[in-house]
């Protein structure tokens, strides 16, 4: 197989014929996040803008913006390419994200009146989005009894991470980021039980074949925060502290992306 062969087998062929993730793009793809989080940390202390509360902020748009076009994307409002479908969909937010950033950085530079300007902006994207989306209702199929499923299994799911956090104080410092990918787990968990959508993920499927039930999400999302969160605070007090937030804020992202994700696709339709 040659190159041409082995990149149009493992990455293009799995986006045109809808058949989700491989071992082999997913460890790519991965690997292309590790390096763009530390490149995108390096960027952001390089104009001077702190990664805290106030970016954290500031940055919530356009952590919706993804998976709001995304679900539009599959709703069929957006055509389907390669960049309106994950990955290269999260590539142009990323792009729509850091060029805003550097736009207002560069017109007010890091104080404090950048992260008002930028999370406005960011809202304004979103806005639009919403726009086009209000203009073609008439393609969208809303389909309101998914929070019948939704809201009682979320509110057990993050109920047992609030138990988790009275026991674990690694679960405790860290339950924001729990409690957010046990919401992007019970959207996939609901979504394959009720309602007959697949798994795209290569290890959640062997994950949920093993154990013969969706709610092996919940298993998979423990599996890989755990020792991740526990790496995290064990490196906190020698790394830089900004760094080891600006990696929880991707792990976040994740989570809360796909979720939304699912559940927006859900509510739409998609699939019907």
């Amino acid at each position: 197989m040659g190159l041409s062969e082995f990149f149009y087998h493992y990455f293009v062929e799995p986006i045109a014929m809808n058949e989700g993730y491989n071992v082999v793009n997913t460890t790519v793809y991965a690997v292309i996040l590790g390096i763009a989080v530390i490149l995108l940390y390096k960027f952001l202390k390089r104009l001077g803008i702190r990664v805290d509360d106030r970016f954290f902020k500031a940055l919530i748009p356009y952590i919706f913006l993804g998976p709001l076009m995304r679900s539009m994307t599959d709703r069929g409002i957006y055509p389907r390419t390669y960049l309106t479908v994950s990955p290269g969909g999260y590539f142009v937010i990323a792009a729509f994200a850091i060029a805003s950033l550097y736009v207002v950085w560069r017109h007010v530079g890091p104080g404090e009146k950048f992260y008002s300007i930028y999370h406005d902006f960011g809202w304004i994207l979103v806005g639009g989005n919403l726009f086009v989306l209000l203009i073609n209702l008439d393609k969208i199929d809303f389909r309101w009894e998914v929070l019948g499923y939704f809201i009682p299994i979320l509110l057990a799911a993050e109920a047992f991470i609030w138990l988790l956090t009275k026991k674990s104080g690694l679960i405790r410092n860290n339950r924001l980021l729990f409690y957010t990918h046990f919401y992007d787990a019970t959207t996939t968990f609901v979504g394959l039980q009720f309602f007959g959508y697949w798994e795209q993920h290569v290890l959640a499927r062997k994950m949920i074949s093993l154990l013969g039930t969706p709610a092996a999400m919940y298993v998979e999302k423990l599996m890989i925060l755990l020792p991740i969160v526990w790496l995290l605070e064990k490196y906190s007090e020698e790394e830089d502290e900004e760094l080891i937030n600006f990696i929880k804020l991707a792990i976040f992202i994740l989570g809360f992306g796909p979720g939304t994700r699912n559940l927006l696709i859900m509510l739409m339709g998609v699939g019907t």
